[in-house]
């Protein structure tokens, strides 16, 4: 840690492990606030994401419509997926373009890495540009149904304002992809 900030920090006084599963860890630790109070903090641990950005030569974006169980309904996105135990995220984005979509790309280019909810998980995101894209057939997880989609900027702006995009990685790609397009045109 930075001894800069060391006036911020929270150490850990004991730590309770709550859940393992196949994705996310839940523990409970408790802390030694600044002010020399005690807290708990609910963490869920991640091993990590990557999410792909695909844009075709002709300015579509790939995405793909599918039921998210925690929200109950369908919500579009772009293409995702969990890293694997010691993966590096750059392969984790090329392998799950082409699995969900059946898209490869001849680029790939880091947009951003980023916290998806630091307040409670340490889940770090990267996110992805794939251009110079070949369409194939895709191989989705046998526990996985998408609708592959391919959309204007304006038709994804459009999912976004009437709630069908929603989720942070997409968000963040979208208005991401917009100021690609406005940057283009000076």
């Amino acid at each position: 840690m930075n001894n800069k900030y060391e006036h911020l920090y929270e150490k850990t006084i004991s730590s309770q492990s709550i859940y393992e599963g196949r994705i996310i860890k839940v523990k409970v630790d408790d802390v030694l606030l600044p002010n020399g109070h005690t807290a708990k903090r609910e963490i869920v641990n991640h091993q990590g994401a990557v999410a792909v950005m695909p844009l075709t030569d002709d300015g579509k974006l790939i995405a793909v419509r599918q039921f998210r169980k925690p929200l109950e309904r369908t919500i579009v996105e772009i293409p995702a997926g969990k890293l694997e135990l010691g993966e590096e995220p750059l392969a984790c984005a090329v392998r799950e373009l082409e699995e969900e979509t059946g898209y490869t790309a001849q680029n790939m280019e880091l947009l951003s890495s980023f916290y998806t909810s630091p307040g409670f998980a340490d889940e770090l995101l990267h996110v992805y540009v794939a251009t110079g894209l070949a369409k194939g057939e895709s191989r989705p997880d046998e526990d996985e149904f998408v609708d592959v989609l391919e959309l204007t900027l304006d038709e994804a702006k459009e999912l976004h304002k009437n709630g069908e995009i929603r989720d942070a990685k997409t968000v963040v790609a979208l208005f991401a992809w917009e100021n690609r397009v406005l940057r283009s045109r000076e």
